[in-house]
């Protein structure tokens, strides 16, 4: 699962040195925007915000550039071990309830790697944090959700394999494409509806951040991910 950032934890001076020499990996023409930092972060102009969110434990290098929301891309080197090491993504902020929002869609674009362990996803957030939704559009790998499979289910443009579950700070629901894609359209007010109204599994929250990034466990040698296309539309 994606994790907000809950505490900043130093890189080790090798790792910090593998990222500015990794960084030599991102496109040859400057970008408006990059950082190797672990937690580096930009704003757009229109008002998404770009996370590198190298997180988790016994993460290597990683770089982030940015020419707009729907044009960035990482460089990862994270060694060949389990566990997630980062999500850097792009985050579009909505703060709505379920019941106000009329529409809420989003497509993306992707050029992810043939090797590696990793998911491109979605990650969406109720405004207290307590529930958290991830549609996972591609992965690679030795990676999986958290829970226990509920069944399928085509619902948003998609067929989906859905998994419920609690990683003991918030409920989990999370939508495996049940085939892989690098592009397309999610209509995503249905699933949050479908959440609620079908399966009760929660009330008519208020939808915090919608996010889309790469949840990467591996990516050892160095690995391009790139966004092509993404934004996200909320009336």
């Amino acid at each position: 699962m994606a994790r907000r950032t809950l505490s900043r934890i130093a890189l080790t001076p090798a790792v910090a040195l593998a990222a500015l020499v990794g960084f030599a990996s991102a496109p040859a023409q400057a970008a408006v925007w990059s950082s190797s930092d672990q937690w580096g972060t930009y704003t757009t102009s229109d008002n998404y915000t770009l996370y590198n969110n190298i997180w988790g434990s016994g993460a290597g290098a990683q770089s982030i550039w940015v020419n707009s929301s729907s044009d960035w891309g990482v460089w990862a080197d994270h060694p060949d071990t389990g566990g997630i090491k980062s999500y850097p993504n792009a985050k579009k902020v909505v703060n709505k309830p379920i019941g106000s929002l009329s529409s809420l869609t989003s497509t993306y674009n992707v050029t992810v790697p043939s090797s590696g362990a990793y998911n491109t996803s979605y990650d969406i957030w109720d405004s207290d944090y307590d529930y958290e939704v991830m549609l996972w559009v591609n992965h690679h790998g030795a990676v999986g959700p958290l829970g226990t499979p509920q069944g399928n289910l085509t619902l948003g443009g998609h067929t989906w394999t859905v998994y419920k579950g609690d990683n003991g700070s918030n409920q989990v629901f999370s939508f495996l494409r049940t085939s892989d894609s690098t592009s397309g359209t999610v209509d995503i007010l249905p699933i949050l509806k479908w959440i609620k109204d079908t399966k009760g599994w929660w009330g008519n929250e208020t939808i915090g951040d919608v996010q889309f990034g790469y949840e990467i466990t591996s990516s050892a040698g160095g690995l391009d991910f790139r966004t092509n296309g993404f934004g996200v539309s909320a009336s």
